[in-house]
Formats: C-alpha cells, structure tokens, sequence
C-alpha cells in the first residue's frame, strides 16, 4: 500500500466536488476534506496524535482541528477517550460534521462533537463560546505557524489554517492552559524556527515539557517539532531522540514512523 502525507492513498474514496474522503490509519477512520482549497491534513495531524498517551480515557480538546483529523487519530488509538473538535472557520467545522457522521467513523463517532469557536477568545467570551475552565484531561494544537510572507496562498481559507498572525501561540497556549485540568497535558507540533515562541507561551503553565526533534532523513535537519508537557509541572525540559520520516533512500515511510503515522505505536512509547 503506497503511504503519501499520512493518507492511506489505497483507501481514498474518489473525490466528490468540492471535497474528499480520505482514510487514515489504514482505514481505521475516515475524514472528510476540501479539495482545491482549505487545509488538507497529513503527517503533522497523525504524528501530533501519536504524542498522546496509548492508554488516554479523557476528554481531549482539538484546537484548530480542521476536518478533525487528528482529534479523531487520537479517538481511534484510544478506545475510552473522548474529543471536541474546536474549529474557528464555518467551512471547515462543516468538514469536521462530516466527518463524524461518516458510516466508516461509527466506531469513534458517537465520542467526538464539533465545537465552532475561536481558539483566541479569551474569559467570559471563551466559557460563553464553550470552553469551559477545566473541562478537558489533554489539549492538542496544530497552530499556524507560518509567517506572513511564506509561500503566500490566494486562498483565504488555506492562509487563515496557515498563516501565523502576532502573538497566537500566547493566545492559543492561554486558551489550553485555562482548558486543561491541572495534571493535565497538552501536545504541540510547529516548525523549529517557532520554538522560543513556543516555550516563552508554555513557561508558568504547562511544564515537564518533552521535545521530539521530526527529521526527513537522519543525515537532515528537523522539519517540525512536536512538544507535550504537563500542566502545572516543574519538571525539567528534556529531549527525546528524533523521529526519522524516511531511510537513506527512496520516500517511503521509515518502519517507526510508519508505525507512528498509522496509529500503532506513540511517539514517545506510552
């Protein structure tokens, strides 16, 4: 089976206007995606998923879901766990709805809602729009993290999922502070060149903070990286060895991260 941006391609349905139905974890579960526009989810979904816990049975909070893809990676590894999936854009909220109401997804569906809402609001606004203080065990975020002037899109959809706009990584690492019980986790995946952005927002909030380095080739500078830590801990930072996408040759999938984008092992073996 040819693996592509952690999409199953031998699984896909063919493409309806507008939209696709892609599975993802060997066809474990099923999402729903725009074609042509919007953000299409891939590796950073699945890998960003495999930073929770195999044994997870809380509720989780997908900030920025899109379609829900990685919400819904999370549900299917996790059989007890439940997820919102908190997305800003009407569009791709409607993709998400989609999704859940899939007949492939019955096994994960009744365990996953859909949320509409902005990650960025802030007290009274936030609880008003949902995110009540405290109701979730786990948050996980996939935030833009491009700049303004990288690979500009036409496409306003794309660039609101893309494109990283002043001091979102504090807004949105509030919202999941304020979100997540105390002893509760939070996972992030983001470019390296974000990565004081990351830990200035992360410090007196989420602590014990894991960093797993995602490489192309193990001979290649890392293209993403992908942080847990743990609300309220004062445990130091500490640095996992690399996740390593591809071998020396070729561009399928390195055995771990097969495994890892497929939903059959977590990324930091828990």
């Amino acid at each position: 089976m040819k693996e592509r941006a952690g999409i199953s391609a031998a699984f896909a349905e063919p493409a309806e206007a507008g939209r696709s139905v892609d599975a993802f974890h060997r066809g474990d579960f099923w999402v729903v995606q725009p074609t042509g526009r919007g953000h299409r989810s891939g590796m950073d979904a699945m890998m960003l998923a495999a930073a929770v816990p195999g044994g997870f049975s809380g509720r989780l909070a997908d900030l920025g879901a899109g379609a829900g893809a990685a919400g819904l990676a999370v549900l299917s590894r996790c059989p007890q766990a439940s997820a919102l999936l908190v997305e800003r854009a009407p569009d791709m909220a409607g993709f998400a709805r989609q999704t859940i109401a899939l007949p492939q997804n019955g096994r994960i569906a009744g365990r996953a809602e859909v949320l509409e809402a902005d990650v960025t609001l802030a007290g009274n606004a936030r609880v008003a729009a949902g995110l009540a203080d405290g109701a979730f065990d786990f948050a996980i975020m996939n935030p833009p993290f491009n700049a303004r002037h990288d690979r500009p899109t036409p496409d306003a959809l794309k660039r609101d999922a893309h494109v990283m706009e002043g001091d979102l990584f504090e807004k949105w690492t509030r919202t999941a502070a304020a979100i997540v019980k105390p002893g509760g986790g939070i996972a992030i995946i983001a470019r390296p060149d974000s990565l004081e952005t990351m830990l200035a927002a992360l410090r007196g909030r989420f602590g014990g903070l894991a960093v797993v380095p995602v490489l192309p080739r193990d001979t290649e500078p890392a293209i993403r990286l992908i942080l847990r830590g743990t609300r309220g801990s004062r445990k130091a930072l500490s640095v996992h060895p690399p996740l390593v996408l591809h071998g020396a040759k070729g561009s399928g999938h390195a055995p771990r991260a097969d495994l890892i984008c497929n939903g059959r092992l977590s990324l930091f073996g828990d």
